[in-house]
């Protein structure tokens, strides 16, 4: 049997059997006829990586996927060290933080595929140069406290008295996720670069990451908290007392970007992973996973809102890119780092 080789764990294939049937719709998926070895290195979940590794080998199954997984700064700093030493070892690199990719493209290290069908997703989800690709919807929204005062409905709602020292977020020196949502306050023209300070001045807290802001929030601890979608309604799925808003400003998201390295030692199998992520297939598996589907025209999850009810705030990752030094300080400023 083939398998997946992953970072200190091995999971058999067989391992994922009772997944959901995937073979809805194949015409829209890859004609499975690569072979090969393909390194993948990701920052997804253990469990949600060997679920998608599981699912594209049932469409290639004789590509073997080793894979290397750990938190995309992790992931990035083993790349940064491989690129130093001349031995790269990735074809693909599948992580959360868009900013990374955006950065990996400016130095030249990301081969274009410019065969990818993407007439079905925004072009806001995708490098123009198609050099990577947005995968899929990961928001940042409020999540609450059954026992808080009051629903929010907006961002500007954490400004209220009846929420201060109430809110607790994710840094931007820790978290991807949190650095494109502090950009995307930053260059929105309601919220502004001085959103931030002022929920800090309201007695806002922060936490290294989304784990940290949920647990206070669901705790009791905080009532409120910036958190990112999937795992509010998770929690709240599983029983946790808490509820989630997409504020009617907009919500930033980032787009768990797939991208090709122009070292890459299969592209073929390569290319045949990236067309496998962005096909019906692909998303449906991303929809069950319980992630907002990138590509137009696949059902969200059950727990969420219909598409045409949440507002996307744009997001200029060159510009948060160049800026990031900035957003760091800024927030260190107000936070304390």
């Amino acid at each position: 049997m083939k398998r997946a080789i992953f970072a200190f764990f091995l999971f058999p294939l067989a391992f994922l059997g009772a997944l959901p049937a995937l073979a809805a719709n194949p015409s829209s998926t890859p004609s499975g006829r690569q072979k090969g070895h393909l390194v993948l290195y990701t920052s997804q979940p253990d469990q949600i990586a060997a679920e998608t590794v599981a699912a594209f080998h049932a469409v290639d199954p004789a590509v073997d996927v080793i894979v290397f997984r750990s938190g995309t700064t992790q992931v990035m700093n083993k790349l940064e060290a491989e690129f130093l030493a001349g031995h790269p070892q990735p074809d693909v690199l599948l992580i959360a933080d868009a900013t990374s990719m955006e950065r990996l493209r400016q130095q030249g290290r990301l081969a274009p595929d410019p065969g990818v069908n993407v007439s079905a997703f925004p072009k806001s989800l995708y490098d123009p140069n198609r050099t990577w690709f947005g995968t899929k919807l990961i928001t940042t929204g409020i999540v609450y406290n059954t026992r808080a005062p009051f629903i929010p409905r907006s961002w500007s709602d954490l400004l209220k008295p009846a929420a201060r020292g109430e809110v607790v977020l994710p840094s931007p020196l820790y978290s991807g996720a949190a650095l494109i949502t502090a950009g995307a306050f930053a260059q929105d023209a309601k919220l502004g670069p001085d959103y931030l300070t002022r929920l800090a001045a309201n007695g806002a807290s922060a936490v290294s990451g989304n784990g940290g802001v949920l647990a206070a929030v669901a705790g009791g601890e905080k009532m409120f908290g910036l958190l990112v979608d999937f795992m509010a309604l998770a929690a709240k799925k599983q029983g946790s007392p808490v509820g989630f808003i997409f504020p009617k400003e907009g919500v930033p998201a980032v787009t768990e970007p797939v991208a090709i390295l122009k070292t890459a030692k299969n592209p073929a199998a390569a290319r045949a992973f990236v067309a496998f992520l962005l096909s019906v297939r692909g998303q449906a598996l991303a929809a069950r996973q319980g992630f907002l589907p990138a590509r137009r025209g696949v059902a969200p999850p059950p727990s969420y809102p219909p598409m045409s009810e949440i507002r996307l705030l744009p997001v200029d990752l060159a510009a948060i890119l160049a800026h990031r030094r900035a957003i760091e300080e800024n927030f260190s400023d107000a936070f304390g780092g």
